[in-house]
């Protein structure tokens, strides 16, 4: 046989090759036909944030429709902060001393019963404000309380080699959601008002619990203690004595206030083409996080996940400046689609991070750290935005934090070469860079 033909053999068939390229660029799906345990807990998570997306509208809408006062739904978002920081660092406590499949359960529970008293509200012949923002409140703790146990699961339901694709297929769903929860929660309060939507809500946490029965325990680790301060204060130290690991925390929020500006959204819309965009400009960061989510079978073959880290955050600042200096719509929406997708990149590669080198022991606390990073960041941004704006106007404030993002990534790239260096293929035992 001569080298011609022998070539042509060895090369990859044309049905071979796209099987190739495919499972490169689709995300696997393969964790959910392996592990059961996997299946029922995203069946949970699943039918649970449909619900809760629908809420998340309904409650600033209801507030609104009941004050007349953007400042009132302003000042509502405001007090779930003070619940996500305390309750979350708390949370991350138990979940590493508990069965975190009964936690989650219990929790459960009571995000369902508070759902019932949105309904109740919400039927009564004058609902009251107080008791939105009551329930409000009550639903961010026990959320805050969920996560950390939710978060720390994952890696007890799927092998280690499962991780990136059962985060990938996590983060596909939850984009959906995320894109089409406020359109249909727009369509249900215009025809039958929140009522109906507070009442799927409650149908789905009941759908949730009867998944969530039937997995297997998880209990802790035989060595766990009780939820203590010194508990708590364990998992800082593990926290700080790594650099990668302090390097995702970081740098996500330092994108987060520097480059998070929905609170600019209403006036760019104005110069935009008016409140008919306004909803657009909210979807486009989740579009591009949904194109790379449902395109991430390159995700488990990344080992300086760090490293993506830091240039996904740069690309999510470029994004942002982008934003910044457009001055027609569809340019905008590509700036954010482009940020949306950068952001999901880091936070595949935060999760991976997290979920393969984190001890089983310290997961929790370490999730109840990295809840306090994911949602001070948003809040304490639109802030950042808001000042900014009222210092040097629109464009200032968005480019100025878009330049800042991509700035201070670097320097914190410098400041945690522990980000930079780490390789998920020399990692220790005991999940610490080998």
């Amino acid at each position: 046989m001569d080298d011609g033909q022998a070539s042509v053999d060895a090369a990859p068939s044309a049905p071979r090759l796209w099987k190739r390229l495919r499972s490169a660029a689709v995300a696997d799906i393969g964790p959910l036909r392996r592990h059961r345990e996997f299946r029922l807990l995203f069946i949970s998570g699943g039918v649970s944030l449909a619900g809760s997306m629908l809420t998340s509208v309904a409650v600033p809408f209801q507030v609104y429709a009941i004050s007349h006062s953007s400042l009132l739904v302003g000042v509502m978002s405001l007090t779930l902060f003070v619940p996500y920081v305390t309750v979350g660092i708390f949370g991350g406590a138990v979940a590493d001393a508990v069965d975190r499949r009964k936690l989650v359960l219990v929790t459960e529970v009571g995000l369902a019963v508070c759902s019932a008293l949105l309904v109740a509200n919400s039927v009564a012949s004058h609902p009251q404000l107080w008791a939105l923002l009551i329930v409000n409140i009550g639903m961010a703790t026990l959320d805050a309380l969920q996560r950390p146990s939710l978060a720390a699961l994952l890696p007890r339901v799927v092998d280690k080699a499962d991780l990136p694709a059962a985060t990938a297929v996590n983060m596909v769903f939850l984009n959906i959601g995320q894109l089409v929860g406020p359109a249909l929660a727009g369509v249900l309060i215009a025809v039958s008002g929140v009522k109906l939507v507070y009442g799927i809500d409650v149908v789905s946490f009941v759908l949730s619990l009867v998944a969530l029965i039937q997995m297997r325990a998880v209990p802790p680790a035989p060595d766990a203690e009780r939820p203590s301060l010194a508990r708590i204060a364990e998992g800082f130290r593990y926290a700080r004595s790594r650099q990668d690991l302090l390097g995702t925390y970081t740098v996500d929020m330092a994108a987060m206030f520097f480059g998070m500006p929905e609170a600019l959204f209403p006036q760019l819309a104005s110069r935009l083409g008016g409140p008919a965009v306004l909803g657009l400009l909210f979807t486009a960061p989740a579009i591009g996080s949904l194109l790379v989510s449902v395109t991430a079978g390159w995700a488990p073959r990344v080992r300086r996940q760090g490293r993506v880290i830091v240039f996904a955050a740069m690309v999510w600042g470029a994004g942002i400046v982008v934003l910044g200096i457009a001055s027609s719509l569809w340019l905008a929406v590509i700036g954010l689609v482009i940020a949306g997708g950068a952001d999901m990149v880091s936070g595949l590669m935060r999760s991976t991070i997290w979920n393969q080198s984190i001890p089983d022991s310290l997961r929790g606390r370490l999730a109840g750290i990295e809840l306090v990073s994911y949602t001070s960041g948003p809040l304490l941004g639109n802030f950042e935005g808001g000042a900014a704006e009222a210092l040097g106007g629109l464009g200032f404030s968005i480019v100025s934090g878009g330049v800042a993002c991509i700035v201070a990534t670097g320097l914190l790239a410098f400041a945690l070469p522990g980000l930079w260096r780490y390789d998920a293929g020399a990692a220790g035992p005991a999940g610490e860079p080998g």
